[in-house]
């Protein structure tokens, strides 16, 4: 049995990565792939938050958003993010985890409201704690989000799931020979305004050194392979203090 190497962990997912092949909505097939993942993570002992983004239904920034009112595109990209928050939670719960689903916005019908106290307990009594609603206000992202959620429960890195194997300076799809970053500091992130993350969840993060871990979640068994601490993926992290020859 692997080893992991973290005890608590904020996985985010975009909505595309549940739409697997599919342009609209979500894949069964990819939605159970990812929760069998999950759920073997699980059983090595990892507490395990998640994210989810609603980019598959629809994005509040996106060109079909743009003639509409701001705050009222984001709150139909909040309510995507429930729809693909109860499609997992049934991926997951058909592979033997307890979840519980909670919402920043109510709707008690469906889901728990977000109560930080309460999310800690699910996590601690081994239930996988997913997240939606993004923050229950307009004009910020899900990174954010899961930044806001990964500090409020205590978690000890965000694992953002993507469809490169790391950041680059720039993309690597496009753009042959790309640099791509094995670690890079919270403020280079910043400053070359990097997009594979929203730059507010970066410095959300800088502001609480909370490391940000950007793998591939297309190749099968990542999730594992990074929680175990294997050298998959990018890590935004403070950069490590000068020694004081260094300084020097």
């Amino acid at each position: 049995m692997s080893t992991p190497a973290y005890h608590r962990v904020l996985l985010k997912l975009s909505g595309e990565a549940l739409a697997g092949g599919e342009r609209f909505g979500v894949d069964p097939a990819r939605m159970g792939d990812l929760a069998a993942e999950i759920a073997g993570v699980q059983k090595i002992g990892v507490q395990v938050a998640l994210v989810l983004g609603g980019g598959n239904f629809f994005r509040g920034v996106a060109l079909q958003a743009r003639q509409m009112d701001r705050v009222a595109a984001d709150h139909m990209g909040m309510l995507a993010t429930v729809i693909n928050g109860l499609a997992m939670q049934d991926a997951l719960e058909s592979r033997g985890v307890s979840t519980r689903l909670m919402s920043a916005i109510q709707m008690h019908q469906v889901a728990e409201p977000f109560i930080r106290r309460r999310a800690i307990r699910h996590l601690e009594k081994g239930r996988a704690v997913i997240f939606v609603g993004g923050t229950g206000n307009p004009y910020f992202s899900t990174d954010t989000a899961a930044a806001l959620r990964a500090m409020e429960i205590k978690a000890e890195v965000i694992l953002k799931g993507t469809k490169v194997d790391g950041i680059y300076d720039a993309d690597p799809v496009k753009v042959a020979g790309a640099h791509r970053f094995e670690t890079i500091d919270y403020r280079e992130f910043i400053a070359r305004n990097l997009r594979v993350m929203d730059i507010s969840a970066v410095s959300l993060c800088q502001d609480n050194q909370l490391p940000v871990i950007v793998f591939d979640l297309h190749r099968a068994g990542n999730i594992r392979r990074v929680v175990c601490g294997e050298n998959v993926g990018s890590r935004i992290a403070a950069a490590p203090a000068a020694t004081a020859g260094e300084s020097r």
